[in-house]
């Protein structure tokens, strides 16, 4: 089974799946949460359209939809996780073939320059804050130089019309249920997505804006901080 467990994050031992924040929701999470995030994944496709023999790391796989797309599209998927429940899940939907991990991304267990594509979806607010640098520049670390990192996640800027302020209102109020809410307001101190990247000197070179304004899909330029090629 591809599936190994690195037991690595903070306070976690042999009852980290007792500890699993995910644990009570995960077998309800696709039909509870995936149906907003569908159309923005659909989005991040088409901004960075995958090609088949890429490499694709996702850190925070969840159930494993977002990697589903690119094993469909050719792609070698791999994927990391902080949940045994939603990786439990993600198994279950990609099947034995993807390397899947237990951790929480801190210390990612691959050499470095892997991967031609590193994505994360709606994590990054959800990191501690004093965790958040090391786990961007982990992922930075094992993407290829001439491959991408692709961030999707909530955008603090002006919002589009009267769904974006309802979609705005909606976040804040399952941060606070998630129990995400101190981490999702350092991140939003911080300037969210752009603020953490010109912290880890990483350069955004592409921002698409989505749900009314309130989320972003960022494509930003790894291990360097000034573009080397304007028309990449």
């Amino acid at each position: 089974m591809a599936v190994r467990a690195w037991l690595w994050m903070r306070g976690y031992s042999q009852t980290m799946s007792a500890n699993d924040p995910y644990r009570r929701i995960a077998s309800f999470y696709d039909w509870l949460i995936e149906p907003m995030q569908v159309g923005v994944r659909r989005v991040a496709l088409d901004v960075v359209p995958p090609q088949a023999e890429w490499q694709v790391l996702d850190v925070g796989c969840g159930t494993g939809t977002g990697l589903a797309r690119y094993a469909e599209a050719g792609c070698t998927v791999t994927g990391v996780e902080v949940s045994a429940a939603m990786l439990e899940r993600a198994t279950a939907r990609l099947g034995d073939e993807p390397e899947l991990h237990l951790t929480d991304g801190e210390t990612l267990p691959f050499d470095d320059d892997r991967f031609d594509l590193v994505t994360t979806s709606m994590v990054l607010h959800e990191v501690p804050e004093d965790a958040r640098m090391a786990w961007v520049k982990e992922m930075a670390r094992v993407a290829n130089p001439n491959g991408s990192l692709l961030f999707i996640d909530f955008r603090f800027g002006s919002l589009r019309g009267w769904k974006g302020r309802i979609r705005r209102a909606s976040s804040e109020v399952i941060e606070r249920l998630s129990g995400h809410f101190a981490q999702y307001n350092t991140f939003k101190a911080s300037g969210g997505v752009p603020g953490v990247m010109d912290e880890a000197g990483l350069y955004i070179e592409r921002e698409k804006i989505v749900a009314g304004g309130n989320v972003a899909i960022y494509v930003v330029a790894p291990n360097r901080s000034l573009p080397t090629d304007p028309n990449r």
